[in-house]
């Protein structure tokens, strides 16, 4: 679903910073290479994503579900000399195209990429870091399970940042919540947040939907 038009949604990209030259390559190259290279996040979800990251000015982020590398490197532009994003990918042949847009981003020395499972990579991350951003962006059945792991390990005033909260407007169709185990997955990760009172939170209409929670 789109929230608004086509038209529109080229004013905001025209009217918001410029996309920097390494954005725009990684973009070209995921919609040649990848089967669904919607998954990226873009030029305007790119620099929301970037401006929040500078206004939280976090040490220590956690990206799960980093494709081929847009938002990692979207995120990474705004970290400071001594922060660090671990980003987890679980499809092993994304690795290569992955480390190569890190190189190419002139920020790859801030990123430490993950390969596997997150369901088991974040608990061995949250044995020694305490996170101050997290941006969940992958398997939509696992968002909860994801949430659930890295709460304990936000600090007070910690953000956690969901993406496809709206899920192309599935969210409002009883019928798909029903039979669509992504849909009720979201569904019903959206109705924990909004439950949750150590949380404030918000959702907001940029493309697919975003979630962003604040640790009280």
């Amino acid at each position: 679903m789109n929230f608004i038009n086509q038209n529109l949604l080229e004013y905001c990209e025209d009217n918001s910073s410029s996309e920097p030259s390494v954005l725009k390559e990684i973009n070209r190259k995921t919609f040649i290479t990848q089967l669904n290279p919607r998954m990226v996040s873009g030029h305007l979800q790119g620099t929301f994503l970037r401006m929040l990251t500078q206004l939280i000015n976090p040490t220590n982020v956690l990206e799960i579900g980093t494709y081929t590398g847009y938002s990692a490197v979207c995120i990474a532009m705004a970290l400071h000399d001594k922060a660090q994003l671990h980003s987890i990918e679980v499809d092993e042949e994304l690795k290569k195209d992955i480390l190569n847009n890190f190189d190419k981003s002139g920020v790859g020395h801030k990123i430490e990429l993950h390969i596997g499972d997150a369901i088991e990579i974040i608990p061995e991350l949250t044995k020694n870091i305490v996170f101050d951003l997290v941006f969940i962006d992958a398997d939509k059945e696992n968002y909860e399970n994801y949430f659930n792991l890295i709460r304990g390990n936000l600090k007070k005033g910690g953000v956690i940042i969901a993406d496809n909260v709206l899920w192309s407007g599935k969210v409002l169709d009883s019928i798909e919540i029903e039979n669509d185990p992504d849909t009720a997955a979201i569904y019903r990760f959206n109705s924990m947040i909004q439950a949750d009172d150590s949380f404030e939170k918000v959702v907001l209409p940029i493309r697919d939907g975003i979630t962003i929670a604040i640790k009280n």
